[in-house]
């Protein structure tokens, strides 16, 4: 979740540096640190905290040094302290390494280092690697093929000690020119400039300086120096790679005059809503009914064109028995909205497993299973490593039990792009804000595609229906703009008296069940008030106890088969003398007098309604966190992506 970057070139590395962390500062901030090579010494400056702690330090110090690494960091091993601040370097102070990941086998490593008389400093798994490395430096009997390769082969023999999933980014004083980069299981990609090379563990941190990327892959190193980019396998083997193009711009990751990127990316959902459904809805699609489909269908001897197009292998779907999908955080909640489409659209039994509990107790495995990972970044640790292990279990069996993948994801140049062979790319842009708002807005349009494909594919819905759900999305867009437009002000009102409040309770119930607890996990995300999601009708078996004048309810009552369930849910609360937020259409005159407070989204019908129905809850903890004076992008303890178990 650390986030990384080199440069080397004919520019002062450090403002470069700083600009690269500046942009990557979501994937950590716990504290930052950068190391140049100058004048013949490795110069390192770490500061605790966020990075204009790091720029402050900075301030004033004179350094024209042309190549450096940098770092912000999540705390995994050791206290978020200067000490545990990345750079770290040998006892001699002549190599710096920055790293991404978790070193697993740290502690024999580090207890073998001491025995050879190394001295640690920090509590960090990252500190022997700079050790290892001065060890093979020395050591007379590393392999070496000239001296221009020997830190290359150093790193090398070092990196194939360590286990674990991680990126690093090395410099060494005797090796001016020189960045050395290593991926295993963890992200880290090189720009290509004018006479000059970049690195970092995400391409926001590139695109203020070039378009031209080379993204390594597991088991890989290279070697970055004025004259160009050379990289090698684990072996030691030179490899031939490929440069690929960025298709992002600098604006987009910038704040466009908004007042945090949480609020500007809310404010982007109606486009990229519209995006994703304009990349997979067949715009050349048009129902054929009764009778007239049947015609046709028998004529080409297949079922009718259909009104999706996600450009997967008909493989994929056939004798499709089961789906289990895998995913964290608030991919899981998207999922939980997946589940229902599937189950209810397409009539095809779905499981919804945490990627981190399914890995120490996977599911029995059962026939033509579709399995599905669902990661934002396409880098989350627990989803790959599920993922990897469902891909193992199958293999070499009988036909009907071989894996079948696909994954969902903003990235799909990620880790996850190279591991699954069919990719359902959300089209959501960068997302900066660590609590996550478009990217899963288009998840849930991905998985209605999903399923209406596979409701198509299997007939079990009417030409008819198919249109009215395929109008009905087509519109929401607008309907979101609407919103937007109509409720941003008057939710920032409502939530200034929430300010002090210590809990919330969210409710929902069938397909919003997922958006009351993807509503909670927002708030708690970035307002750090206490706030939890059930079904509204699990409140009378226990959690109605939490309940007082001091403690608001959220209740999804969108209008469908289980809206009665949920306003008489809300009334056993509003008995409790809970104060009633109601998500509900405006025009909707029962539930006015329902609730005490009126969340008003446009009126929809009840499967749609998760689109609409998150957006205003994506508001109220935004203007919540934001009038308590708190940093809605970088919330405490939390990065944008979990790359570490």
């Amino acid at each position: 979740m650390c986030g990384i970057v080199g440069y080397i070139g004919p520019q002062a590395a450090t403002e470069i540096l700083i600009g690269g962390l500046e942009k990557l500062e979501y994937r950590g901030y716990d504290s930052a640190g950068v190391a140049t090579v100058w004048e013949g010494e490795v110069q390192c400056v770490r500061a605790k905290g966020k990075l204009h702690n790091l720029r402050e330090k900075l301030n004033g110090r004179e350094n024209l040094a042309q190549i450096g690494i940098g770092h912000t960091r999540w705390a995994t091993h050791g206290k978020p302290e200067e000490y545990n601040a990345h750079p770290h370097m040998d006892s001699a102070q002549r190599v710096a390494v920055v790293q991404n990941g978790i070193i697993e086998n740290y502690r024999e490593l580090r207890e073998e280092l001491k025995q050879r008389g190394h001295k640690f400093l920090s509590e960090t798994d990252t500190e022997v690697i700079p050790h290892l490395i001065a060890e093979y430096l020395l050591d007379s009997s590393t392999p070496d093929l000239n001296q221009d390769t020997h830190l290359l082969e150093a790193v090398r023999q070092a990196v194939n000690r360590l286990e674990g999933a991680f990126a690093l980014a090395v410099i060494c004083a005797d090796y001016t020119d020189e960045i050395i980069l290593v991926r295993q299981q963890a992200p880290l990609t090189i720009g290509f400039g004018q006479g000059e090379f970049f690195c970092a563990s995400d391409t926001p941190a590139l695109v203020s300086h070039t378009s031209a990327v080379l993204s390594l892959e597991n088991g890989e190193l290279a070697r970055l120096t004025p004259l160009g980019v050379e990289v090698y396998n684990f072996e030691g083997a030179r490899l031939k790679k490929m440069p690929r193009t960025l298709n992002i711009t600098p604006g987009q990751v910038e704040k466009q005059g908004f007042r945090h990127f949480m609020l500007k990316e809310i404010y982007e959902q109606p486009g990229v809503v519209r995006t994703c459904l304009d990349t997979y809805l067949n715009s050349d699609w048009h129902p054929l009914v009764g009778d007239q489909e049947e015609v046709v269908a028998d004529a080409q001897n297949q079922i009718p064109q259909s009104p999706i197009n996600l450009g997967l292998s008909d493989s994929l779907y056939e004798n499709l028995e089961h789906i289990q999908i895998l995913a964290c955080g608030t991919s899981w909640h998207a999922s939980l909205v997946g589940k229902y489409l599937l189950e209810q659209l397409a009539g095809i039994p779905t499981m919804v497993q945490y990627a981190s509990e399914f890995r120490y107790a996977p599911v029995p495995l059962t026939k033509n299973t579709l399995t599905i990972g669902v990661t934002q970044s396409g880098e989350t640790a627990d989803t790959l490593a599920a993922l990897d292990m469902e891909k193992r279990r199958r293999e070499g069996l009988e036909a009907e039990y071989q894996p079948r993948l696909l994954g969902i994801t903003n990235r799909p140049e990620s880790t996850l792009g190279q591991m699954v062979s069919q990719i359902l790319e959300t089209h959501a842009g960068i997302e900066v804000g660590v609590a996550a708002t478009k990217t899963f807005v288009t998840q849930l349009v991905v998985f209605y595609c999903l399923a209406l494909d596979l409701a198509h594919r299997r007939q079990t819905l009417s030409p008819s229906r198919m249109k009215d759900i395929i109008v009905s999305l087509r519109q929401l867009p607008a309907e979101i703009e609407q919103l937007l437009e109509k409720q941003d002000r008057h939710i920032e009102e409502l939530a200034h008296e929430f300010a002090e409040t210590k809990d919330f309770i969210f409710l929902g119930r069938g397909i919003n069940f997922p958006i009351a607890l993807e509503g909670a996990l927002k708030l708690k995300e970035i307002s750090y008030i206490h706030a939890e999601g059930y079904p509204a009708g699990e409140m009378k078996h226990g959690p109605i106890a939490l309940l007082d004048a001091k403690v608001p309810v959220v209740a999804i009552a969108m209008p469908g088969t289980v809206y009665e369930k949920v306003l008489s849910n809300a009334q056993e609360a509003k008995a409790r003398d809970a104060r009633l937020i109601g998500v509900t259409p405006i025009s909707n005159q029962e539930a006015a007098e329902t609730f005490d407070d009126l969340l008003p989204v446009p009126t929809v019908e009840e499967l749609l309604s998760p689109i609409l129905a998150v957006i205003p809850l994506q508001i109220l903890a935004y203007h919540i966190a934001a009038r308590r004076g708190l940093d809605v992008d970088q919330p405490r303890n939390l990065a944008k992506s979990v790359t570490v178990e």
